[in-house]
Formats: structure tokens, sequence, C-alpha cells
């Protein structure tokens, strides 16, 4: 139906006009419907025919209700995009780096060959392309007034422009609506505006529940280091019995839950190898290709790029955080791909990884593989990749909202 359509029910003869909010609810409301029944299908395989790709096995939690929505997101999501504010602080952001999942985001939404619209009356979500890891290049001040505030109100003057300028963001308080961060700063700068903190999808690779992150509305963004335009030569890797070390891990003092890691394992054991810096001659991709398992532990933020690295180079992750959330859980499986040890589990990770069985390790080393595609950042964008996905996350919290 369209905006302002008439329908005539055939029993009563009473003619109905559907405003916007009517017509996107009776999208939804199908689209809700279709996947609840697929959801009832409790088989590890799709039943949905699909030329690219059909989800099978225990990486998904459902793998019918997953295909379902994919596929009806595919049919009738539509992404409005915001066109205030000038470059470089919105519409643009770094495509390399430990930023570059925020970046390709934002680059590929202003292309517009997916999901969005230039009819903001069609749009079921509203983006707002605001780049916190770009403010801070420009707006941060060494040595200044505290930059985040700085940071902060020009978001909260951005969303008055938007409000001011378009009905959308009043109608929903925000609620349809979101924005997309790789920066630490990424939350706390949402927290001037009560409305994009407390109502908006707030995608976020910091994405941890002691600071206000809410799974049931906000989506964990992988957080990606790309140091070129592309993920040739760092994605695969050799077989299980190739790979002679038990679990890695190399990097700087960067919080409690590393510093705790490196005391405990840093130069005491051969099988757990964790390093603060690697030894001359060392390659840190290499590493990762010959461990079984990688060390994957939170920084002062809950992020980490070892996550994804973990993946492209078939190692299995072993998650070391507190508050968490991993980027798609709502349809990813993590326990059948990855290890979770809790903090104060640091030191019997050998232990703990030992009693993982060879048949149990092998398993969980191929759903690693069969995972990868869901975190390739594909340029141009293929389905069922990361842009798709992190799409998908944002779709599932739309279909959660009755505006």
């Amino acid at each position: 139906m369209n905006e302002g359509e008439e329908h005539s029910d055939e029993t009563t003869g009473i003619v109905k006009r559907y405003n916007r909010l009517e017509r996107h609810e009776a999208i939804l409301a199908k689209a809700r419907s279709s996947i609840r029944e697929a959801a009832r299908n409790g088989s590890m395989i799709s039943n949905h025919q699909d030329p690219d790709y059909v989800p099978q096995g225990p990486i998904y939690r459902n793998t019918n209700a997953f295909h379902r929505s994919y596929l009806e997101m595919e049919k009738k999501f539509k992404i409005y995009v915001y066109e205030e504010g000038e470059l470089p602080i919105f519409h643009n952001g770094p495509c390399r780096s430990i930023y570059s999942t925020e970046g390709r985001f934002i680059y590929e939404m202003e292309k517009g060959n997916m999901y969005r619209t230039k009819d903001p009356e069609e749009a079921l979500v509203y983006f707002l392309p605001f780049s916190v890891v770009v403010m801070v290049r420009y707006l941060y001040v060494s040595g200044g007034p505290d930059s985040r505030h700085v940071i902060g109100r020009t978001v909260a003057d951005y969303i008055h422009v938007i409000s001011s300028r378009h009905s959308f963001w009043n109608t929903s308080l925000g609620a349809d609506h979101f924005m997309l961060s790789c920066h630490d700063w990424g939350p706390h700068t949402t927290s001037y505006v009560p409305h994009l903190f407390n109502n908006s999808i707030r995608v976020l690779c910091n994405a941890n529940t002691t600071e206000g992150f809410n799974p049931q509305k906000d989506v964990s963004l992988p957080e990606i280091n790309l140091k070129t335009d592309d993920t040739i030569g760092i994605i695969g890797g050799p077989s299980p019995s190739r790979r002679s070390t038990l679990a890695f891990f190399a990097g700087g003092l960067h919080g409690a839950i590393r510093n705790n890691l490196i005391q405990q394992w840093k130069g005491k054991d051969q099988d757990v190898l964790v390093y603060e810096e690697l030894p001359p001659g060392k390659s840190y991709e290499t590493m990762l290709k010959n461990s079984k398992f990688c060390l994957c532990p939170s920084g002062y933020e809950v992020a980490s790029p070892r996550v994804v690295e973990a993946i492209y180079a078939e190692c299995v992750p072993v998650l070391i955080s507190d508050g968490y959330v991993p980027p798609f859980s709502d349809v990813l499986n993590w326990n059948a791909f990855s290890v979770k040890v809790a903090v104060e589990d640091i030191p019997n990770i050998k232990k703990i990884l030992m009693s993982i069985s060879q048949t149990q390790y092998l398993r969980m080393q191929r759903r690693v593989k069969q995972v990868q595609r869901h975190f390739v950042m594909n340029g141009p964008p293929k389905r069922f990749d990361l842009f798709h996905m992190i799409v998908h996350s944002i779709w599932l919290r739309r279909l959660n909202i009755r505006v």
C-alpha cells in the first residue's frame, strides 16, 4: 500500500486510508510472522532456496529463522540517509586502520547501491551519517578543553538540526534511527542526546554492557584493522595438523585484562605464547596462522580487532573480557566456534584449552572457516558478508520497534 492509499473491507464496505506508519507496521508485521513461522523448523539446515549460500550447522542459533529474516530484509528493508552535514565530519570515515568498519559502512551507504532510498517516506530506518573518528581527528585539541564535550555538543547540534527539519526523529523519538561508531568515544558521545542514547539503534564496536550497551536495541560492530584497501593475503591458513602452537597473543600493556594475561603467561610456557612485542624475525600473521587458539583479551575497551584477525586466520578465538557482546550474537552461536574464558580464569587458560578434545577442536576450527564469510569486508559487498550482516542486525532491531 502507498501513502494514503485506500483499502476497502469487502465484509463491511468501510474504506480505510493507511498512513505511513500503518503501512510500515503492516510490512514489518508480515515479516515478523514469516520469521516466526520459519523459526519453528528446528533443522540445522535452512529449507529456503538460495543461489549463493544456504545457512546450516550449529554456528547459527536458528538457521531457518536467520535465512528467512535475511531474505525478508533484502526484499523490504529501506534506509534513508540524512543529507545534512558537511564533509569530512559527516558522510565520511576512515577505510583503513582499526576504524575501517565505520568508514567502510558509511562509504557503502553513501554510494546508495543497496538498501538506500532517497524517499524518507518509504524508509524503515534513518541513518545519521556522522563519524566520531573524524570528529576526534578535527575537533580534538590536546591539552585544550574536554574534547569529548566538544564532540558531544557537535552531535547534539546535529540532532537538533535533523529534528527541526524533519518529522521522523520526533515521531519516534529516535527509535527508528541509527548511528555507527568504532571509536572508543562513540558510546559516550551519544549520551549528549538522551533519546539517541536510550532509544536509537547504536551500532558500536565498544559493545560494553557495563557502559550502557543494550543488546535488545544496540548492535555490536566487529572491529577490523585493515592496513590496505582489501583482505587479500590475510584470509585463510594452514590445516589444523600444521598448527604447532596451542595459543598465541601479542600486544602491549593496554588495560587490566591484558596486563593480567601478560603477567601470568609472558615467557612462561612454550605452548601458550604471549608477547608484549614479537621477537625479531617473527611475523604476527604467521603466528596467528600457526596457532590453534588465538587469545583475544579486551584492552581499555572491550572490542578488539584480534577477534576478526583470528577468524580470518582460521584460528579459534578465545574471548577474554567482561561485559562484551560479540558481534551478530542474535544470529550466531559463538559457543560453537569460539572459547570464552572468564577474566579470573586467565591463570587456567592452558588447562581450559587442553581439556578441549582434538575432535571438538577440529569441529570448532571448521566452523570458524564457515563463519568467516560473515566477517569479510568486500568491495563491493557480497551477500551474507560483513556489510550485509551489519544491516541485518539493524533490521532485526527495527523489527522489535513499533513506532
